[in-house]
């Protein structure tokens, strides 16, 4: 059954590689169908993977290879929030290390081009610590930050 709200994310002609490579690598994530082009379309021939049905932990997404005309940019990316510094350190280390890239304050780009912001817990809650300084310096020391180190921050929390 096709979901009410899915996010279709463009890809140049590998979605089937995205979808297999998040499945693998999130929690609550799948495969659900490919779907062959019934015909030649511009940036592909009959045959060829035209979408893909998939799941990010529990969030109905559709890849569709569409050719290079849209690249992904950071005005869209899914959001991770972590439990701890293992999972953070697994999930970042999965992207960046399989040809990925890192970026500032807990976000990182796989090596599709799709944003990702792997935030542990602890930093959602410090940022909006009812102490307006305490807040502040866990905010100052992500910005420090590429992957974040959830021990820095919970440091920074103290004072």
């Amino acid at each position: 059954m096709i979901s009410k709200n899915t996010i279709c994310l463009w890809y140049d002609s590998d979605a089937l590689d995205a979808a297999t490579f998040y499945a693998e690598t999130f929690p609550d994530s799948a495969v659900k169908a490919v779907h062959h082009a019934p015909g030649d379309y511009p940036s592909g021939k009959e045959g060829d993977v035209l979408t893909v049905e998939f799941t990010v932990m529990g969030i109905p997404c559709l890849g569709l290879n569409g050719g290079p005309a849209f690249k992904h940019s950071e005005a869209f990316s899914f959001q991770v929030a972590t439990d701890d510094q293992a999972e953070t350190d697994r999930l970042w280390n999965a992207i960046v290390g399989n040809g990925g890239q890192e970026s500032e304050c807990g976000w990182c780009r796989d090596k599709w081009g799709l944003s990702w912001q792997i935030t542990p817990r602890i930093l959602i809650e410090a940022i909006s610590d009812p102490d307006p300084a305490a807040a502040k310096r866990a905010f100052n020391a992500m910005m420090e930050m590429r992957k974040i180190d959830v021990a820095a921050i919970e440091a920074a929390l103290r004072g």
